[in-house]
């Protein structure tokens, strides 16, 4: 009888049973996420949904999809960027419109391209409702661990390595790691490590991903201090309610909060003697005496720059923001800082209504790693390693809604390519979110990115009000977007059709018409009219039409709002419309002239120095990616297309 011991090996039973039960622990995943911020929880939601198992690995399972700064979604352009990410069948407008306080339409004085919705959330049940929505999507499982590297085989990520020593498999890797990577804060003189406030940074990827060949950089953001409700007097400031009417974000059929229900906030003002004691503690702050090397947000600057740029005003604006509905935390929104804690609360009881303020916690800024984009392709994914896609704040932005829809991106195309699907790329002529990228991997960004609707050239195409209309039939395509969606679309499209063709179709006898023409001061019918073209008048709008002239009221019974609403917009901006498009057919041709991957620079010796090193580097596809390169010249696009023209 032959025993074990007899063997030329001896065989470890302690060592296989660990083997095997880590194996089934971690089985190999189609998708591994890395954080669970915006751009995680997002990017984890789009590949699951669209059929990928995935694993969400996150520091702290009880930090998913918190909002590290302000308890809000949307506004200027951003909320242009949730009603897409919701178009295409991401979470964020369903979660924003099941945790929101309050709802208010800005720019509503200016053209509809401008309108943007924006709201306040409940903080804590904005990241329950997250974290809820994940738990009930199918094929996402989840792990609390700190990641510190990757598995990198043959130029191609395979996994990741965690903190506790496991070696995770997967197709792709997604990296969303915000303000995470070897963060530091800074509050006054004190600096100590860390990725959010009480939560430690991460380690080893930036170190890993250098080595690599990977450019990184530095960048900072900072918070405000939050303080006692219950000890500001209200009566001092500017109350700010929400809206009669709530939009909302989810182009689905949402049960959202009554106008009655909302909270309000409120509006106060800094003054000299806030800037004069903030100014004295300028000798210890971290920005001014050049602790802090990275490069902070240009649009959300700190109180303490504020004062700096723009010394010859005499107050500032801050927003007096509730975090929820069950608390008294306030957030200081246009207070962010970085100085020592006793100069906040000192200069904070300067401001009117704070008077008797008491501080929750201080403000402070944060300095972390990030990549620049330009190394980046379309879909995300790096240049350098295949399958690892970066997503949010890695990639120099800045913003919940900025890093959402990256995430969403990242998270289709990691699963695209995972199942070597086509990647899924929107251009900058079809959506806020092809304007984002389109920036980061042409024009880089060297201080945090945020969107503002002057970026996009094309919109008044990319209205918030038809995000559904342009991506949700390009997102069923590929099967994110739902068969609920995609039917809402097709009825909204053909009850906006009918809508026009009836404007289009009737006519207003002056009669019908001039009392209400008179009511908005513009000229009175002469003779007999196309509703549609009265319609176009400046201050005529449909909404004045239907409860002024019966028979315009009783043709449109029966339509819903936003379809009414899609159809006036659509026939009183047509012309501008219509210019957009033929503009968006002249850029296109570029867009279809393709240059080989391997294509030579060096050997266009007419191309200016700063092209040829530009074009080398990004390695633009297309003649029209190239000539949105920053440093690019006309010039050097006539170059390139007649070298490809010959």
């Amino acid at each position: 009888m032959l025993h074990v011991e007899h063997l030329f090996f001896k065989i470890d039973f302690k060592k296989l049973l660990a083997i095997s039960t880590f194996a089934s622990m971690f089985p190999e995943y189609d998708i591994i996420v890395v954080g669970a911020g915006h751009a995680g929880c997002e990017a984890a939601a789009a590949a699951a949904n669209l059929g990928s198992k995935v694993l969400l690995i996150t520091m702290n399972m009880q930090t998913i999809a918190q909002m590290s700064c302000n308890p809000a979604m949307g506004g200027i352009a951003k909320g242009q960027i949730v009603r897409e990410i919701d178009a295409l069948g991401g979470y964020s407008g369903i979660v924003t419109d099941q945790s929101m306080i309050q709802f208010r339409m800005l720019n509503v004085s200016k053209g509809p391209a401008m309108w943007s919705p924006r709201a306040q959330s409940d903080r804590m049940l904005f990241a329950g409702k997250w974290r809820e929505m994940l738990e009930n999507t199918s094929n996402v499982d989840f792990y609390q661990d700190m990641v510190n590297g990757l598995v990198i085989k043959d130029g191609k990520v395979c996994g990741v390595k965690t903190g506790l020593g496991h070696d995770i498999k997967a197709k792709s890797v997604v990296l969303t790691n915000g303000t995470f990577l070897n963060g530091v804060i800074h509050i006054g003189e004190k600096n100590f490590g860390g990725g959010r406030a009480a939560e430690k940074a991460a380690t080893g990827i930036t170190e890993q991903l250098v080595s690599l060949g990977f450019e990184s950089n530095r960048l900072k953001t900072g918070t405000p201090p939050r303080i006692d409700g219950r000890s500001l007097d209200y009566s001092k400031m500017e109350e700010q309610k929400g809206d009669d009417d709530i939009i909302g974000f989810s182009f689905l059929d949402i049960e959202r909060l009554k106008p009655e229900q909302q909270k309000s906030c409120w509006i106060t003002y800094t003054n000299d003697k806030v800037h004069d004691l903030l100014k004295s503690g300028f000798d210890k702050s971290p920005m001014y005496q050049g602790r802090i090397q990275g490069s902070g947000p240009r649009y959300c600057p700190s109180i303490e720059d504020k004062i700096n740029r723009f010394a010859e005003r005499d107050r500032h604006q801050l927003f007096v923001e509730p975090e929820g509905f069950n608390t008294v935390e306030i957030y200081v929104n246009g207070f962010s800082t970085s100085l020592a804690e006793d100069i906040q609360i000192q200069a904070l009881r300067q401001v009117p209504g704070f008077e008797n303020c008491r501080m929750f916690r201080p403000g402070y800024a944060i300095e972390y790693d990030y990549f620049p984009p330009t190394q980046l392709k379309f879909t995300l994914e790096t240049k350098l390693i295949k399958n690892l896609f970066f997503a949010g704040q890695i990639n120099g932005t800045t913003g919940y809604e900025e890093a959402a829809c990256q995430g969403l991106m990242a998270g289709i195309n990691a699963h695209q390519s995972a199942f070597e699907f086509e990647p899924f790329v929107l251009k900058r002529s079809e959506a806020y979110i092809g304007v984002l990228i389109d920036d980061l991997i042409n024009k880089g960004t060297d201080e945090p990115y945020r969107m503002f609707t002057s970026r996009a050239e094309f919109r008044t195409l990319l209205r918030q009000d038809n995000a559904d209309l342009r991506l949700t039939e390009k997102s069923y395509r590929i099967g994110l977007a739902s068969q609920e969606r995609m039917d809402k679309v097709i009825l909204k499209r053909e009850a906006v059709e009918k809508v026009k063709d009836i404007l289009n179709t009737m006519s207003l006898e002056p009669e019908d018409a001039n009392e209400m023409l008179e009511s908005v001061h513009s000229s009175p019918l002469v003779s007999r009219q196309k509703t549609a073209q009265v319609l176009r008048r400046p201050n005529v709008g449909l909404t004045d039409m239907v409860k002024a002239i019966p028979k315009v009221k009783t043709a449109l019974e029966g339509f819903d709002r936003f379809s009414i609403e899609q159809a006036e917009i659509q026939i009183k901006y047509d012309t501008y419309i219509e210019k957009e498009k033929e503009l968006v057919a002249k850029m296109s041709q570029l867009e279809d002239l393709h240059i080989p991957d391997n294509f030579n620079y060096d050997k266009l010796v007419s191309l200016s120095n700063e092209a040829r090193q530009k074009f080398t580097k990004i390695k633009p596809q297309t003649l029209g990616q190239a000539s949105r390169i920053s440093g690019v010249n006309p010039s050097d696009v006539q170059i390139l297309m007649v070298y490809m023209g010959r």
